[in-house]
């Protein structure tokens, strides 16, 4: 019995390694069909630096290409744009406070 429980677990792990090697696959064959090869260059360098924005413009490519809003490959001055904007809307705000605390030991105290 344990045997086949181990069996099956194997199976599906295999299964789910396998779903989604094809769905990597399946989007890399998109983005290589709508971006040309320095737009897909630069790509992939967002990626090794921020993944997450990599991930954002590869969204929004296969988004606007399954919805019929890219004509042609993309170039690489049209990605620039496309992480300029993404990176406008990811701004974060950073905020310092500084708190400074009176000691015991104080100068005035002399």
């Amino acid at each position: 019995v344990r045997i086949q429980i181990y069996t099956k677990a194997v199976v599906s792990t295999q299964s789910t390694g396998e779903q989604q090697a094809r769905q990597m696959e399946m989007k890399n064959n998109m983005l290589s069909a709508i971006l040309d090869q320095k737009a897909r260059a630069r790509l992939n360098t967002v990626a090794q630096v921020k993944p997450e924005r990599a991930q954002k413009v590869e969204m929004m490519l296969i988004q606007m290409f399954q919805r019929g809003q890219v004509m042609g490959k993309i170039g690489e001055a049209e990605l620039i744009k496309m992480l300029e904007e993404i990176s406008k809307s990811d701004t974060k705000t950073t905020k310092v406070n500084f708190d400074r605390r009176r000691v015991d030991l104080d100068s005035d105290s002399d």
